[in-house]
């Protein structure tokens, strides 16, 4: 049947409803007693018992007296008898000729099991409590266009069961990290959005215009200056999970708009993050997927074990055979790069040549847990050197299946030091790299009254979310991913 004879079918039954004065949209409650899946859990206990079910019809078959449909709630399906004798001769007429696929109704019904042993619900109420205008996809088919599911997500979780289940995951994932952090005292916070000066991160930041002010403001790209701030004013221990935005492109691993957590906590450094990361992790994999030991794409992947510890230096050796420490200028290390058919910029100084040498040779080889040591300083403006290499800083990053899961710091809490950085960043900037920091004055002057020594790490939750799910991209595991407009 065309689509359009369709559409016009179900508005007309929903018009016949509306004049026999039971419009379904006219009903404000339905007092539910049990989802299904509680109801095949505990069926010993139910059956022969009334229960209370709402919601989606997503199977419907019409016999004679007696037909099957089935209900769709937040935790499952489950099957509903529905007899002429049961409900009424009247109320099986408007069932078998009103009631569609796709429409939303409440079941008052008995618990008892078929003939072939399914627990199903025994009708003796039908409540129409939504009309579906539209018909959902064909079943047998599905919804199968990635562009479609992440356009029109509500179908999506209507029609695949596999990303209802990575959504309430990701709910999970995000609950638990809050009792993890806050059973170690940490305290969760909120910080603006609306910024001055964008910085904590090498990104080209989303602007805007404050009318009220009169004046440019921009969407964060990092949580890390306010929280520190916070550390400074002796909260001790912070944490903030929330949106940050990167004006930059999309692709499997990356959404303009993501959620980071980052959290800091003084009298600590980077190794006290390391333990905290490799603890949390194993702890999520353990309550999220019943196992420290997990799969992805096909992937075995161990966090059950110690993660190993490994310098970028040293990463880069194992490689290439290139040890770093050994190169004593940015004209040797060009000259590498050159050789390795490396593209860098006039500006890149020996610490980013080693940055893009770990990136190209490195990066998609660290697939079991692996934390990368002690950066070069080039490429971290707001971490403490290494006392004993000032070439190098107290940084890590965290990588798993080739992804970058977090990156830490022993955090700079040395104003002078931190000036300097900034202002190297802020010829980086005059020189036209869209990406590097800005001098923060106030955050300067938070700093000359005194932070103390502090360890500090940001997360994707995004990417940890794919981790722990299974899932192949990030647009899987964001509820509205963002898209290129149809118009």
């Amino acid at each position: 049947m065309p689509e359009q004879d369709i559409l016009a079918i179900k508005r007309e039954k929903l018009q016949q409803l509306v004049d026999a004065g039971k419009n379904p949209f006219e009903i404000t409650k339905f007092d539910v007693t049990h989802h299904t899946q509680e109801i095949k859990d505990n069926f010993a206990e139910l059956v022969d018992k009334e229960v209370c079910i709402a919601g989606r019809m997503m199977f419907k078959r019409k016999m004679g007296k007696a037909s099957f449909c089935n209900v769709m709630d937040k935790t499952g399906k489950i099957q509903v008898y529905v007899a002429r004798d049961s409900i009424g001769e009247e109320a099986y007429e408007e069932f078998k000729k009103m009631l569609d696929v796709g429409d939303i109704f409440g079941v008052v019904g008995k618990v008892f099991e078929t003939k072939t042993g399914e627990i199903s619900v025994h009708a003796e109420k039908l409540t129409l409590l939504s009309k579906s205008l539209l018909p959902l996809p064909e079943k047998f088919h599905g919804l199968t266009d990635t562009d479609t599911r992440y356009r029109q997500r509500y179908l999506d979780l209507i029609m695949n069961e596999d990303t209802k289940a990575t959504m309430i995951k990701r709910s999970k994932i995000i609950s638990l990290i809050r009792s993890f952090l806050g059973a170690k005292d940490f305290m969760e916070v909120e910080t603006p959005m609306l910024v001055e000066n964008a910085g904590g991160a090498a990104a080209r930041p989303f602007t805007t215009f404050y009318n009220a002010l009169d004046e440019e403001r921009k969407l964060r790209i990092s949580l890390e200056l306010y929280l520190k701030r916070l550390i400074i004013g002796g909260l001790e221990r912070v944490f903030e999970i929330g949106r940050v935005f990167r004006n930059e492109g999309t692709d499997t691993r990356h959404n303009p708009e993501f959620t980071l957590m980052e959290l800091y906590q003084a009298y600590t450094d980077y190794h006290g993050m390391m333990d905290l990361t490799e603890e949390m992790f194993r702890y999520l994999a353990e309550n999220v997927c019943g196992s420290a030991v997990i799969t992805y794409a096909g992937k075995e992947i161990d966090l059950s074990k110690p993660f190993r510890r490994l310098t970028m230096i040293d990463a880069i050796k194992e490689e290439t055979g290139i040890d770093f420490d050994a190169v004593s200028s940015d004209e040797e290390a060009k000259a590498l790069a050159k050789e390795k058919n490396i593209e860098f910029e006039d500006h890149h100084k020996k610490g980013d040549i080693v940055n893009l040498f770990f990136e190209e040779f490195c990066e998609d080889k660290m697939i079991q847990p692996t934390f990368i040591m002690d950066h070069p300083v080039e490429i971290s403006p707001l971490t403490k050197k290494k006392p004993e290499d000032p070439t190098k800083v107290e940084r890590f990053e965290l990588y798993i299946n080739g992804w970058e899961m977090c990156n830490a710091y022993s955090e700079l809490n040395d104003p002078i030091d931190q000036r300097e950085r900034f202002a190297a960043q802020d010829a980086l900037a005059a020189a036209g790299d869209e990406e590097a920091n800005h001098t923060d004055e106030d955050f300067l002057h938070a700093m000359e009254f005194g932070m103390p020594p502090t360890g500090g790490i940001g997360y994707g939750i995004d990417r940890l979310v794919m981790l722990l799910t299974d899932s192949p991209a990030i647009r899987d595991v964001i509820a509205f991913p963002t898209l290129k407009s149809l118009s």
